[in-house]
């Protein structure tokens, strides 16, 4: 499945990914034959296989002229099969049955041949004729269905309801079963919220609330731990500062008054003379320090006994 978000064509939607599934409440004729061409534009233009199942009062004709006045070279992308444009309750119910099997089961094969005839994927609308209907529960279930057999795949499904058939609980009923739901009156957009959605969003805006604190606390501590390291580094510096001068006077005053220093680590055995130690001595200090037996090799051999 491809990453990229699909363009809508639909303003409140935007771009979004393969897997939506949105449905769309319209008032008047051309709110919906508006809608479907912004939404079907994009998908010709993206390489996408379209098919419009239309129902009552439109007609395949009426949908077929109306996106050839609203799509530029719509003739072009129907004569070379970009678009498919069916009776919906022929495609629905065929013979007059609701077969929900069928019905995912055509959706399947239409997206099947899609990609095989190099299509990205598949853009689908259907318009609802069964409100009212002894159908409503079946087609009830069916949006259900649709929701779970387009997740993760190449397709993208618009569903569209009259609103004048539309009661308030189908309004609500219909809304749950799709990712987003709109409604277009007059040409203007509207987004239709369910409780569960605005429960939802407000669990969202005080999640994000929390995390914004949570990261000002955060940023908070490691501003005080940062000031508090440049503290310490800058107590360093100064301390290492100063034991760089001290070691610097202690090296001079060595060298004015011709004596030597010198430290031995017991449990390691190792030497640390001073640069003047070094001169006293005659070694080259650039050698590190001499051995043991180097050392006491310098010492006047009656001397050594004391020494030792």
């Amino acid at each position: 499945m491809a990453a990229a978000l699909r363009k809508t064509g639909i303003d409140p939607l935007g771009d979004r990914p393969w897997g939506t599934h949105v449905c769309v409440f319209y008032e008047a004729p051309e709110d919906l034959l508006d809608t479907l061409a912004a939404y079907f534009k994009p998908g010709l233009e993206s390489n996408e296989f379209c098919v419009w199942a239309v129902s009552e009062p439109l007609t395949v004709e009426d949908a077929q002229d109306a996106l050839s006045r609203r799509i530029p070279g719509f003739a072009g992308h129907l004569a070379a099969g970009r678009i498919e444009i069916l009776s919906g309750r022929d495609w629905y119910l065929e013979g007059g049955r609701f077969d929900l099997r069928r019905i995912t089961g055509g959706w399947d094969q239409k997206l099947a041949g899609a990609l095989a005839s190099g299509h990205a994927g598949l853009r689908v609308s259907g318009n609802a004729f069964w409100l009212a209907s002894e159908h409503w529960k079946d087609f009830g279930a069916y949006e259900q269905e649709l929701e779970t057999c387009i997740a993760g795949r190449p397709m993208i499904v618009l569903c569209t309801y009259p609103l004048a058939a539309s009661r308030a609980a189908d309004v609500l009923e219909v809304a749950r079963a799709h990712q987003v739901t709109l409604a277009r009156r007059n040409r203007v957009w509207e987004v239709v919220e369910t409780p569960e959605l605005k429960q939802a969003k407000e669990e969202i805006r005080s999640l994000n609330e929390k995390l914004e604190q949570r990261v000002i606390d955060r940023t908070r501590a490691l501003a005080a731990a940062n000031e508090q390291l440049e503290a310490e580094i800058a107590h360093r510096v100064r301390t290492e500062g100063r034991l760089r001068q001290s070691e610097a006077q202690l090296a001079e005053g060595q060298r004015l008054t011709r004596t030597g220093s010198w430290t031995w680590n017991a449990a390691t055995r190792k030497l640390r003379w001073s640069e003047e130690h070094f001169r006293i001595f005659g070694f080259d200090p650039a050698q590190g320090e001499p051995s043991y037996e180097e050392a006491i090799g310098r010492i006047h051999p009656e001397d050594r006994p004391a020494f030792d």
